[in-house]
C-alpha cells in the first residue's frame, strides 16, 4: 500500500501543487471582518475537497468561524488518527513589503510564496494529499482517519476549546497528529515535544484628561509615553533576563538528557542573524539559542504608541500612551499567575501621576509537554527517519498551539507534533513561503506515519 500511495503522489505532484495554490489564494484572514466571507468560503472549499477524495466531511458551526470535520473509518479494528490544522491565516499587512501579492501565490526559487502557504494550509494539506494518495492509489488506508481543521487559530481559537469538549466522542482517536511547526533545515526532520503557552495584554498609561501644550505643561506634568517606556525597560535586565518577581519560579528545569538533545540542534547565532537581519544575538547568556527558543519564557513589547505620530511637527504632551505585551510561557507556568505578576510589577513601577489600565486578551494558554515514550510518538520518529534519511531531532517549540492542551484534556491520547515548515518561511510576516520539497516530503512523511501507526 505504501509503495502504491507514494507512486500516486509522485504521479499527481503537479495536480497537488495546483490545488494548494488554489487553497492559498483564498484570503481567509480571521482577524479582519472584511474577510469574514472569505474565511467561511475556505471552510466550504476544504470540506468539498475532502468529500471529493472520498471522506465524509461537514462544516460544523462553533459560534465563531466554523470547523471542518471529516472522517474515513473504513478500517475496523485499526488505530484512528485525528489530524488537526487551521485554514485561517494571519493578516497580510504591510502589503508594500511583499514581493508578490499575498493571495495570488507564485512559485519562485523552489518555494510557494503566499499568505498561509506554510502557516498552516501547506502543512495540513500535505496530510490531505497523503490520504488521497492511499485512497486513490491503493484503494484504502492502513488506519482510520479524522480531520479537524479550524478557522480561529490565528485569533486565539476562542470557540475551539468548547467545541472539542462537547465533541469528544466525535473526535475520539488513538493519536492526534499536528503539523504546525518547523524543521531546522530541509534535510533534518524535527519532532516537537513541548510548546510554549501565551498571555497577551494591553496597557494604557494616562496622565491627563487630554493632550497638552508641551511648552506650557512640559516639565510640570508626567509624560505617559516616557513613563511607560521607563516601566517597560525595568521588566528586564541588561542581558534580557526577566526581572518580574516570581515570573521564573515555576519554570520547568531541563534534564541533563534534554540539554544534551538541545545541544544537537544545529541552530546557533549565525542562523538567527541570517534569518532576522539583526546586528547581534541578544538573550540570557546562561542558555543556548535552542534553549532560549523553546525552554525559556519571554516577555516582549509587541507594539508601543502615544501622542502625535503623523508627518511634520506637533508639540504636544500626550495624555495617553499604550503598549501591547506578550509573554510566552513554558510548561508549569500558570497564565493567570503570570499576568497578575507582570501587572503588579508594572503598577509598582509606575511613577506618581501615572494611572495604568490593563486589558487581557482572550486565548491565554499554558505551555505543554507531550509524551516522547508513547508508541505513537515513536511511529512518527520512524516515519521521519525513513522520509529524510536522517535521525530526527527533538525540540521545544517557541510558538503556541493552545488546542494541544484541549486535546490532551478532552481526548486523553498522545499528541504528535511533526512540522514541515522552515525557520525562514516568514510566517506572520510579509513574503511567507513554503518549500516545494517540504510539501512533497510532508506528503511522504504523513503516508509513512500512517503505515507505522498501523503496526
Amino acid at each position: 500500500m505504501l509503495n502504491q500511495a507514494l507512486a500516486y503522489a509522485t504521479a499527481h505532484a503537479d495536480q497537488h501543487l495546483q490545488e494548494l495554490l488554489d487553497y492559498v489564494s483564498i484570503p481567509s484572514v480571521s482577524a479582519q471582518p472584511a474577510h469574514a466571507r472569505d474565511t467561511r468560503y475556505a471552510a466550504l472549499w476544504l470540506s468539498e475537497h475532502l468529500r471529493d477524495l472520498g471522506l465524509k466531511a461537514d462544516v460544523m458551526e462553533t459560534g465563531g468561524n466554523p470547523v471542518v470535520y471529516a472522517e474515513w473509518l473504513g478500517k475496523p479494528g485499526a488505530p484512528t488518527v485525528l489530524i488537526y490544522g487551521h485554514y485561517d491565516v494571519q493578516p497580510a499587512e504591510p502589503l508594500e513589503l511583499w514581493h508578490s501579492e499575498p493571495f495570488k501565490p507564485v512559485i519562485r526559487d523552489g518555494f510557494i510564496y503566499g499568505r498561509g502557504s506554510d502557516d498552516n494550509k501547506g502543512q495540513h494539506f500535505a496530510h490531505i494529499k497523503a490520504i488521497e494518495s492511499f485512497l486513490k492509489g491503493a484503494g484504502s488506508l492502513p488506519v482510520n482517519v479524522k480531520f479537524l481543521i479550524e478557522g480561529e487559530e490565528e485569533i486565539g481559537g476562542p470557540h475551539l476549546p468548547i467545541f472539542v469538549e462537547k465533541n469528544a466522542d466525535l473526535l475520539a482517536c488513538d493519536v492526534v497528529m499536528i503539523s504546525d511547526s518547523a524543521m531546522i533545515n530541509p534535510t533534518l526532520p524535527a519532532i516537537v515535544y513541548g510548546l510554549r503557552g501565551l498571555v497577551y495584554f494591553e496597557v494604557e498609561a494616562r496622565t491627563a484628561s487630554g493632550d497638552l501644550h508641551s511648552g506650557t505643561y512640559g516639565g510640570n506634568v508626567q509624560n505617559p509615553a516616557m513613563a511607560l517606556a521607563q516601566i517597560l525597560a525595568q521588566l528586564k535586565d541588561d542581558h534580557g533576563r526577566i526581572t518580574v518577581p516570581g515570573f521564573l519560579d515555576d519554570v520547568r528545569v531541563l534534564s541533563a538528557e534534554e540539554r544534551a538533545e538541545m545541544a544537537r540542534v544545529p541552530y546557533r547565532d549565525a542562523e538567527i542573524l541570517e534569518e532576522t537581519g539583526a546586528s547581534q544575538v541578544f538573550g540570557d547568556p546562561d542558555f543556548i539559542v535552542a534553549e532560549r527558543m523553546g525552554a525559556r519564557p519571554t516577555l516582549e513589547v509587541n507594539g508601543i504608541w502615544g501622542g502625535y505620530t503623523g508627518p511634520g511637527q506637533k508639540t504636544v504632551l500626550p495624555a495617553l500612551a499604550h503598549a501591547k505585551i506578550s509573554c510566552r510561557l513554558v510548561p508549569n507556568q500558570n497564565p493567570d499567575k503570570i499576568y497578575a505578576q507582570v501587572k503588579a510589577r508594572m503598577e509598582q513601577l509606575a511613577p506618581p501621576g501615572v494611572t495604568l489600565t490593563f486589558s487581557l486578551a482572550p486565548g491565554s494558554a499554558a505551555g505543554t509537554i507531550v509524551d516522547r515514550t508513547a508508541p505513537e510518538f515513536m511511529a512518527a520518529v520512524r516515519a521521519a527517519r525513513a522520509t529524510w534519511g536522517a535521525e530526527p531531532i527533538f525540540m521545544l517549540e517557541g510558538g503556541s498551539i493552545p488546542v494541544v492542551n484541549d486535546f490532551q484534556s478532552a481526548l486523553k491520547k498522545p499528541v504528535v507534533l511533526l512540522g514541515y515548515g522552515l525557520p525562514g518561511d516568514n510566517i506572520h510576516a510579509p513574503n511567507e513561503r513554503f518549500a516545494l520539497d517540504c510539501f512533497r516530503k510532508g506528503i511522504e512523511a504523513s503516508a509513512r506515519f500512517l503505515v507505522e501507526l498501523a503496526k
